[in-house]
């Protein structure tokens, strides 16, 4: 039985995604995701590279996710699994990239500049 892994991030989070085949077992952090992501949305979202190429129910998939919250998590699992399901099979990766599975999202935190209250507000100006 072949493992692949592959590793997916997003802002801060980094998930670690193993593939084995199998039924379609789904496991995040040790437990269900409906139980480790609360929103339908984000519970969608995880499954999209497998709804797109029409594998939903033929791997069985193990996450290790840490860092950031849980919309970042769920987004670097989506790449993780888009990622490992182009190890499997390289046929796949055209309709994956159609879809925008493939990219890694550049988009961080700004970091907070000094002299100011956040990265771009400022304090109020005063003029006397």
């Amino acid at each position: 039985m072949e493992v692949i892994n592959a590793l997916g991030r997003r802002k801060t989070s980094i998930a670690r995604v193993y593939l084995t085949p199998g039924t379609g077992k789904f496991e995040v952090n040790g437990s269900e995701p409906k139980a480790y992501f609360p929103t339908l949305v984000l519970q969608h979202s995880i499954l999209h590279p497998f709804e797109v190429t029409n594998t939903l129910g033929q791997f069985d998939v193990k996450c290790n996710v840490n860092g950031g919250g849980i919309s970042g998590q769920a987004d670097a699992i989506k790449l993780g699994v888009a990622r490992a399901l182009v190890a499997h099979n390289e046929e796949l990766k055209p309709i994956l990239k159609a879809e925008g599975l493939m990219t890694r999202d550049p988009r961080m935190v700004e970091r907070k500049k000094p002299g100011q209250k956040k990265a771009r507000k400022r304090f109020q100006f005063v003029k006397r």
